[in-house]
């Protein structure tokens, strides 16, 4: 028996769950959590009429470790898939812990109060893994995610040294939204409005927000103004493949998608701290109440649910790895990448393509826990794992992979 219990019920939620049924040779029993139960049974409901299975259900409060201890202690799953937001990653790893269940997520550890994400607080989480027996898997998304199993194939197979990597990630698609994110819209507007880091000659050196930028052709799409930014995969890829010199992550973004966040910016509207806010509403003396709101949440509640642009969404994403390094005595240059369509996604899951990409390695990462091929305890991220059969499934699973050698890098 294979239980597995997935916590949340989101964009990446409903690909992974999808993903999951299909696979019920591998998973024989699945639970899907999350605040809303009403979500949970919808999606249930979905995966019963279309693959036959029966997916168990249930309401709990990710920031409650009472409660997700308790969820996990009735269903006894081996593995907890966490698909929640990132502020809850160390409350479901506690409870992991206290149930004894082993756990797998898509994306680093940040505080609510502060824009700020690295693996220090996970990965302090290693030795309690390890003395329990448990395995913990750290960013099984695409990026993070794929980018290091990308990066641990091409030293595996194509290189002696690694000496630059690049990550670029495009997405040329069209959702027909004025301005919309590709998924949880405080998560996004946070990671993207906080200053730029990358590494060089082993020192991180940081940028003004976006600050960077240069056009990269992408395969099938043409040049995309690209925008060098901080992100997490590279605080573990440096540290897991030492010939590194230089460590950088590229992500495209429209001008009119700049322009409405140059406005939210300057309006204050993503601020991440709680303002006072005299709302409409009167107390038992007729005086308005005053409430306490974080700017960027209250945005979030306006802006359009990243689950309901699937449909009119078009075009495609590329995300890759663009590497140089050597081989034999010789540079070589490497470029690995998937495309994926955002209609072809919607067809097959009800979502777009962004959730497609970070919702299958996911169910992928699981399938390799239970499989035996990546079980160890301790706290792990990706690239720390043999990336072979996760490379063979990413073709079976609908994120097909292609290489290129000898291409001029771009950058």
């Amino acid at each position: 028996m294979s239980k597995v219990l997935q916590i949340g019920c989101g964009g990446v939620g409903t690909v992974a769950a999808h993903k999951l049924a299909q696979n019920a040779d591998i998973f024989s029993d699945i639970m899907i959590a999350s605040r809303t139960k009403s979500k949970c049974d919808a999606l249930a409901g979905v995966l019963e009429k279309t693959y036959g299975i029966k997916v168990a259900t249930a309401a709990v409060d990710a920031d409650d470790v009472e409660a997700l201890t308790r969820l996990m202690k009735e269903f006894q799953p081996e593995l907890v898939i966490n698909l929640a937001l990132p502020y809850q990653d160390l409350t479901i790893m506690e409870a992991c812990l206290n149930a004894g269940c082993s756990y797998l997520d898509t994306a680093n550890y940040e505080p609510k109060d502060e824009a700020h994400f690295e693996y220090s607080w996970q990965w302090a989480y290693k030795k309690r893994f390890e003395e329990a027996g448990l395995t913990a898997i750290l960013g099984c998304g695409f990026d993070p995610g794929v980018s290091g199993i990308f990066t641990a194939y091409a030293a595996k197979h194509h290189f002696d040294e690694i000496h630059t990597l690049d990550i670029v990630d495009c997405n040329a698609g069209n959702h027909h939204k004025a301005f919309a994110t590709n998924f949880n819209p405080e998560i996004n507007i946070r990671e993207i409005t906080q200053k730029g880091l990358y590494y060089k000659d082993g020192e991180w050196i940081e940028t003004e927000p976006l600050e960077i930028h240069q056009p990269i052709t992408y395969p099938n799409i043409g040049p995309r103004e690209s925008y060098l930014m901080h992100h997490e995969e590279l605080e573990s890829l440096v540290k897991n493949f030492p010939t590194i010199r230089q460590g950088r992550f590229w992500m495209t973004f429209g001008q009119q998608y700049l322009t409405y966040l140059d406005v939210i910016q300057n309006i204050g509207m993503s601020r991440i701290d709680e303002i006072e806010y005299e709302a409409p509403l009167s107390d038992s003396s007729g005086k308005n109440v005053k409430v306490k709101i974080v700017p960027l949440q209250f945005l979030k509640a306006v802006l359009p649910n990243p689950q309901d642009l699937g449909e009119n969404y078009d075009g495609e994403t590329s995300i890759g790895c663009r590497i140089r390094g050597i081989k034999d005595g010789k540079e070589q240059t490497y470029y690995v990448y998937n495309n994926c369509s955002h209609q072809a996604a919607y067809q097959e899951t009800g979502m777009q393509g962004v959730s497609y990409t970070t919702g299958v390695p996911a169910m992928i990462g699981a399938m390799m826990y239970f499989k035996g091929l990546w079980k160890r305890p301790g706290v792990w991220n990706v690239e720390e794992f043999d990336p072979d059969p996760f490379m063979e499934q990413l073709n079976k699973q609908g994120l097909p992979w292609h290489e290129e050698f000898g291409k001029d890098l771009e950058l």
